[in-house]
């Protein structure tokens, strides 16, 4: 049997205690599985005090991982720390420089630097794995950057942040408000004491813009990203959806056109029979669209740290697997060199339509101004509902709520505003597309 492969560990968090279990606890059957032992030598994280539950005493400890990264004795250096600059990135540039293997689970750091550290990789002949940055658990990056070679991709989408969706999944079925579902979240350890990051949609458009990278072969390009969080949702939305035959999840969107590439994170309402409206909780799914195998859908576990720590020891065994000198698969499907200048698509006509839900004044002639806004902008409606207020026949402001046909984001956006400028809208009208898988 070959050298055990010598692991050190920047992180000893949720995912990273996880990890250190379970390569302690199942060491004979990776070494079986994989033609050589996985042994973790060196560790880092802040806190060399606190009771993790797991036994690294055998371990080199560093307080700084970056410095692990350059003089441990490890073969694969594996970034927990998280965040797109600081102790992750120096760690991370550090080990790669050595020419040392990577995995890691950063979404951000990938986000803002994937580029650079895969076309580093490549030079230094080593792998950098990423399994665990996108989907938790799902195995979506293997998926696309090596089972789906052969294939052209056209769309990418799915639910791939377990806070939002679970969130949405308690408003829906408990009747909660957007707030309380959140404070719940906070309690139960699946949102963030900040959670501004998971529930304006951040996170989701970090992982989608490395799938899209990886599914349409250009540079990666978090920036271009149109963002909506979930925020506004209220429970007026998840009823008038349930009426209407959908559910209210957030969805990020990746797809190629003729001039480019889209790229979208928002709340999103999908037809209640379809597979990916039922995913609830902090369950995640991706979809792939493309020519050969035609359509994919992978769902599983988005986070927690045995469904992350087993995509990251995933990408550890394949690097154990590997033989000394053989050819690495690039981080990004292709060569960093060969990859192409990420082009922005203008938004396209939204094949679902759209939804839209405003308070107006209860007066005559608002129905026809609605109307008359919508035939100026080129918008066709499906259907218009009007409801009282609060279901009072005599209340003075009325609800009316929207379905259109295909149209497009600017259209709806410009037919909006002209009816905010009207005058007869109270509040703020909430907009949501309608997607039809």
């Amino acid at each position: 049997m070959a050298d055990a492969l010598k692991i050190g560990v920047a992180g000893l968090g949720t995912v990273g205690a996880s990890l250190v279990r379970i390569i302690s606890e199942r060491y004979e059957n990776l070494a079986t599985a994989c033609g050589r032992a996985i042994m973790v030598t060196a560790v880092s994280a802040r806190d060399r005090s606190k009771d993790r539950g797991i036994d690294v005493t055998s371990a080199t400890w560093y307080e700084d991982p970056a410095a692990m990264a350059r003089e441990g004795d490890i073969d694969v250096l594996v970034e927990l720390i998280g965040g797109a600059s600081g102790a992750a990135k120096d760690a991370v540039n550090a080990a790669l420089e050595r020419g040392i293997h990577v995995v890691t689970a950063n979404k951000a750091l990938l986000a803002e630097d994937g580029v650079a550290l895969a076309a580093l990789a490549e030079e230094k002949g080593v792998l950098l794995n990423f399994e665990a940055a996108v989907a938790g658990g799902i195995p979506v990056i293997k998926a696309v950057r090596e089972s789906l070679t052969g294939n052209t991709m056209t769309r990418v989408y799915g639910i791939m942040n377990g806070t939002c969706n679970y969130i949405l999944t308690r408003m829906e079925k408990e009747g909660l408000s957007f707030e309380d579902c959140l404070k719940e979240a906070q309690r139960l350890g699946y949102a963030e004491a900040d959670p501004s990051f998971d529930i304006n949609g951040n996170d989701t458009a970090h992982k989608l813009a490395i799938l899209t990278s990886l599914a349409f072969g250009c540079e990666i390009s978090c920036d271009d990203i149109y963002l909506e969080g979930i925020s506004n949702i209220t429970q007026d939305d998840i009823r008038a959806a349930a009426e209407l035959g959908y559910r209210i999840k957030l969805l990020g969107v990746a797809q190629r056109t003729g001039g480019g590439i889209e790229q979208r994170v928002h709340p999103t309402m999908v037809p209640h029979d379809t597979v990916i409206a039922q995913v609830d909780g902090v369950t995640n799914a991706v979809a792939i669209e493309s020519d050969i195998l035609g359509d994919l859908l992978m769902v599983g576990p988005g986070a927690g740290g045995d469904a992350t720590a087993s995509a990251v020891l995933g990408d550890i065994a394949d690097i154990a697997k590997s033989r000394p000198g053989a050819q690495t698969v690039p981080a990004l499907g292709r060569p960093a060199k060969s990859l192409e200048p990420y082009k922005r698509a203008r938004m396209r006509s939204h094949e679902g339509g759209y939804f839209i839900r405003m308070r107006v004044a209860d007066r005559i002639g608002v129905i026809a101004a609605i109307a008359r806004r919508m035939a100026d902008n080129q918008i066709s409606l499906e259907s218009i509902v009007q409801h009282s207020a609060n279901g009072e026949r005599d209340a003075p402001t009325k609800t009316i709520i929207m379905v259109t046909h295909a149209t497009t984001e600017l259209s709806i956006r410009n037919a909006v505003k002209a009816m905010e400028s009207d005058g007869y809208i109270v509040g703020k009208p909430q907009v949501i597309r309608i997607e039809k898988p």
